[in-house]
């Protein structure tokens, strides 16, 4: 039998409970209350960030599914594990939907990166609360401050995913608890869908998707991942670059040779790949290779929205340590309106102590292209290839030249392409849409702050596929701190988000989509 398709008596008990309350108007969550329901849930938060996530362990990706499978059953959910390979999606629902109300589809994931303990300040598996002292350090504080007194907002907690994307999880647990308890019925009809390999660019997505798409039919998908404006101020993304990668090797000899006897006499790979590579951009770091922007037309309106979620003036110099930004646009959030090109690794030879006195027979480089909806993957790909045979380059077929390719053509490189359907292509919803009046008022509603609305992440969510499969509308509304280190060590979740977290959730279910 699949896990899920069976309910408890009580499961069953609460979920008509809750379809039985009256119908009410949105309910804004006095913030008294939201530290109330966090209290509450902190112990199933702290226990399912003791579960390592790691995409690539399908048995701990298993424990996980499990677990989240219980937490959502107990809140009166009927629940199902998604077929997946090894990595199953869990997939849970709110009762019947109901005919007069829309349906909304919330998108998280359970999945999270790899991580190296020896860079942690504490052990990545073991949550950890701590705060700031006067000198800025952290120190740790015993877990039951949690549970009772006061909660500081500043405070956080540490731990893998207890930001990417746990943390958005358990306040929607503790979202629901917090409707039940205070007689409030859902104003749309609710869906989740928990995405089990989102870190590996949900390579699985859209297939499953395109299995379930009665189960999973909507009026519209949130999706709650990614990280709030740096000034904490509510934000919603309308779209997402897609990502893709290729991976290029420059061939030499055909065995390394000795750098005294054949220097200025054996071809380097390395160099030709250097010299390839630095010519595809400018010194303003602009692409380029010729048509690459073509097809991307911001209008004066789209600017001046894009220019109201720009970081402030030399905020991002600070913060990375650089003297300035690349200039392909005027400012940071517009460039990333626009496709990237970014080199993510070389490899030849050896370097300090390890270098050897020889010219390698190879060199490879992995490029990233950020794809915007204008820009189709395929298309940037095509031009990338046109671009290196325009260099003179002999693109082979295999992953070693022959050795008559070698005879006849004095650049050889071979490219392979990493593009997974559900992230591979961009997407976007339009911000003047049903769902997107919707967004912004759910997301005020709670502080009185209107939100930053941005036209597109530059980032790469799994959801071009998931968009093309369900034809539906989206948005990423982002819970957590700007700060919270995920995808590296010391990843951490500010108490204060995961307050207003759940009280934006709560202003989201019950709110008509209209």
């Amino acid at each position: 039998m699949i896990p899920g398709k069976k309910l408890t008596l009580a499961a069953l008990s609460l979920s008509a409970a809750i379809l039985c309350l009256p119908a009410s108007a949105q309910l804004v969550l006095a913030p008294a209350d939201a530290e109330r329901y966090a209290q509450h849930s902190f112990p199933e938060y702290l226990e399912l960030l003791t579960l390592p996530n790691d995409a690539a362990v399908p048995a701990d990706i298993q424990r996980n599914a499990d677990w989240l499978e219980k937490a959502f059953q107990k809140r009166g959910f009927t629940t199902q594990q998604l077929a997946n390979g090894d990595k199953p999606l869990v997939y849970a629902e709110l009762g019947t939907p109901k005919a007069d109300r829309k349906t909304i589809l919330f998108y998280m994931h359970f999945d999270g990166q790899p991580v190296n303990p020896s860079e942690w300040q504490t052990p990545p598996w073991q949550p950890v609360l701590k705060e700031k002292d006067a000198a800025g350090k952290w120190q740790t504080l015993p877990e039951s401050r949690l549970l009772k007194g006061d909660i500081n907002p500043e405070w956080r907690l540490f731990a893998r995913a207890s930001a990417d994307d746990k943390g958005p999880i358990v306040m929607f647990l503790a979202a629901m608890d917090a409707m039940k308890d205070k007689g409030v019925e859902p104003a749309v009809n609710i869906k989740v869908l928990l995405d089990s390999e989102e870190e590996k660019g949900s390579p699985g997505l859209t297939k499953v998707m395109a299995d379930n798409l009665t189960l999973l039919k909507s009026d519209g998908m949130v999706i709650y991942d990614g990280a709030m404006p740096s000034s904490n101020r509510p934000g919603i993304n309308f779209g997402n670059r897609g990502s893709i990668q290729i991976d290029m090797t420059v061939f030499g000899a055909n065995a390394a040779a000795h750098s005294g006897g054949y220097g200025n006499v054996i071809p380097n790979p390395v160099q030709n790949l250097a010299t390839l590579l630095a010519s595809m951009k400018d010194a303003d770091g602009k692409v380029t290779i010729p048509g690459y922007y073509d097809r991307v037309t911001l209008s004066e309106s789209d600017k001046k929205q894009v220019a109201e979620t720009a970081p402030p003036a030399g905020s991002l110099e600070k913060r990375f340590g650089v003297a300035q930004l690349e200039k392909v646009a005027s400012n940071a959030a517009e460039a990333v309106q626009y496709p990237s090109l970014d080199i993510l690794g070389i490899k030849a030879g050896d370097t300090g102590k390890k270098a050897s006195n020889a010219i390698p027979s190879t060199a490879t480089a992995s490029v990233n292209i950020r794809t915007v909806p204008e820009t189709p993957p395929d298309d940037m790909y095509a031009l990338l290839r046109q671009y290196i045979a325009s260099k003179g380059f002999h693109i082979i077929a295999g992953e070693a030249p022959t050795q008559a390719e070698r005879e006849q053509y004095p650049h050889l490189i071979s490219l392979s392409l990493t593009a997974y359907p559900s992230s591979a292509y961009a997407a976007r919803t339009e911000i003047d849409s049903p769902l997107g009046h919707w967004a912004v008022a759910t997301t005020t509603a709670p502080r009185g702050i209107a939100p930053e609305k941005n036209r597109m992440m530059g980032g790469t969510l799994p959801m071009s596929g998931a968009v093309s499969v369900l034809k539906v509308p989206y948005v990423i509304v982002p819970l957590v701190n700007a700060d919270n280190n995920q995808h590296s060590f010391d990843e951490n979740l500010r108490l204060g988000n995961y307050l207003e977290g759940i009280r934006t959730i709560v202003a989201m279910a019950t709110t008509p989509l209209s």
